[in-house]
């Protein structure tokens, strides 16, 4: 039996959060913001990620505040992200799932047109049916994205499609559209922060991927 994978970007395929903790603490530094530990990140993140500058703020951002950390941000980031690799057999497992017959796609909040490169350039885009990153505003989380994602893709079937990510939103972005969620601890939340979604969580994306299958059969 066939099972459609969508796979998340950061924090699952790609193991970028030592890149995200450092923009971060770098943004932090040019807005007077004090550093966070990677244990506190994984505590208090969340998305829409104006919810978590909250927690660490004790207000929401005003629109200005939050373009202005938006950029900065990003800024740091993608310097950084060039250092970052996939994660541990991503590849492998992508391409053994290819292999066997089994599609995949990927869809994530980073931005459409840096997405495709990076993707490219790790050597597994071939592996994906579809690639979507985000294409407007990075102040709202995955569900409507997800769907226009689903939505996009021809022959699948929803009852044996599964989301693997890494964040609380993805398990509430499949919920939303439909389908099913197993979440990985690699990434950017505890795994107390996962478990609180009521769907799998697991600390490889073999056992990921496992999980998948069974929740589709």
């Amino acid at each position: 039996m066939r099972t459609h994978l969508v796979w998340d970007w950061n924090g699952t395929l790609f193991h970028d959060i030592h890149a995200v903790i450092e923009a971060t603490n770098a943004s932090f530094t040019e807005l007077g913001l004090p550093p966070i530990t990677l244990e506190r990140y994984r505590e208090l993140y969340c998305v829409p990620v104006p919810r978590f500058y909250e927690r660490l703020m004790g207000r929401l951002p005003t629109a200005e505040e939050w373009e202005i950390m938006d950029e900065t941000f990003h800024r740091h980031y993608w310097v950084r992200a060039e250092e970052a690799a996939l994660a541990d057999g991503a590849a492998e497992l992508l391409a053994q799932r290819r292999a066997a017959g089994q599609t995949q796609s990927l869809c994530s909040l980073a931005p459409h047109e840096q997405l495709l490169p990076i993707v490219r350039s790790h050597g597994i885009a071939d592996h994906f049916v579809r690639i979507d990153g985000r294409t407007g505003p990075s102040d709202s989380g995955k569900a409507a994205h997800m769907v226009r994602h689903l939505g996009a893709l021809q022959g699948i079937d929803p009852a044996r499609t599964v989301v693997i990510g890494d964040a609380v939103d993805d398990a509430v972005a499949a919920r939303h559209a439909g389908v099913r969620a197993v979440l990985y601890t690699g990434g950017s939340h505890s795994r107390a922060s996962l478990e609180a979604a009521g769907v799998p969580v697991v600390d490889s994306l073999a056992e990921a991927v496992a999980a998948a299958d069974e929740l589709a059969a």
